[in-house]
């Protein structure tokens, strides 16, 4: 289990208002975007660095106030923007999760090299570690699901992005099962001619392949075992990718009404 330092908050310093969510406008109907802020706390690569989220100035959970749908998109919330080396995540455990860097060994966690994509979660998501895959005997890593957009610009840490879906890597990380979903921002300049995987190959050659591998060796120089991949090592298509994180919002929806175990992660309640 994850542990981070406790923060607490300090006034709005960015907004995402209707204005600036990722800097784009979000459709007129589409109210969970609307009058949301942002607050940083303590200084980026930092222990008490945090990232934190507001609705009318009340705080929000990014796991669990932000939807996993708008419209016929998903959403992102980026923790790791691509080329970035800080391990940023958000945290399940404090109140409201907002976004902190991991710690390793009482340090700000960094990778040992940068990723070449930006990485981040599907809100309202969760991999149940009680629950065993039916094909890969391998048990959830008790975090939202991962995303990994492929696009060709950073996103902000913190963003949320309307995404389209792509496919998914069923990473096996010290025997607990990770999704990896490989997915598009609806604005990126590829996004008219990427919809499925066949698309990525033909235009982007080697992407998928190289998401799998960055996965597979990242942990490496710490002396760990590689990560292995179920299915084949197979990126498993949009259909199959789309029918694991409506699952996975389904185990989310468990979690939060109580019928499955929380354990110590931070739960909205009545009261927040």
């Amino acid at each position: 289990m994850k542990r981070f330092p406790v923060a607490s908050v300090r006034p709005l310093a960015r907004s995402l208002s209707s204005r600036h969510i990722n800097g784009r406008s979000p459709p007129a109907n589409d109210s969970a975007f609307q009058n949301i802020t942002t607050s940083t706390i303590g200084e980026l690569g930092s222990l008490d660095y945090r990232f934190c989220y507001f609705r009318n100035g009340k705080p929000i959970s990014p796991w669990h106030d932000i939807p996993l749908k708008s419209g016929e998109f998903y959403n992102m919330i980026t923790e790791i923007p691509k080329y970035e080396k800080r391990k940023m995540e958000k945290n399940t455990i404090e109140a409201h999760n907002p976004i902190a860097q991991d710690v390793k060994k009482g340090k700000p966690r960094e990778y040992h090299g940068p990723i070449f994509w930006n990485y981040g979660c599907l809100p309202q998501t969760w991999e149940d570690p009680k629950l065993k895959h039916n094909a890969l005997g391998a048990f959830g890593d008790n975090d939202p699901i991962d995303a990994v957009e492929i696009g060709s610009k950073p996103l902000a840490v913190g963003s949320i992005t309307k995404v389209k879906v792509l496919g998914a890597f069923a990473m096996i990380d010290d025997g607990e099962l990770d999704w990896k979903v490989l997915v598009l921002a609806a604005d990126d300049e590829l996004a008219d001619k990427v919809n499925t995987l066949n698309d990525v190959e033909k235009t982007c050659p080697g992407v998928v392949s190289g998401v799998r591998e960055w996965f597979r060796w990242y942990k490496s120089p710490d002396g760990k075992a590689l990560n292995t991949f179920g299915f084949n090592e197979r990126c498993l298509d949009k259909a199959a990718a789309v029918d694991i994180i409506m699952e996975t919002h389904h185990l989310w929806a468990n979690l939060k009404d109580g019928v499955s175990d929380k354990a110590d992660l931070w739960i909205k309640d009545s009261s927040d």
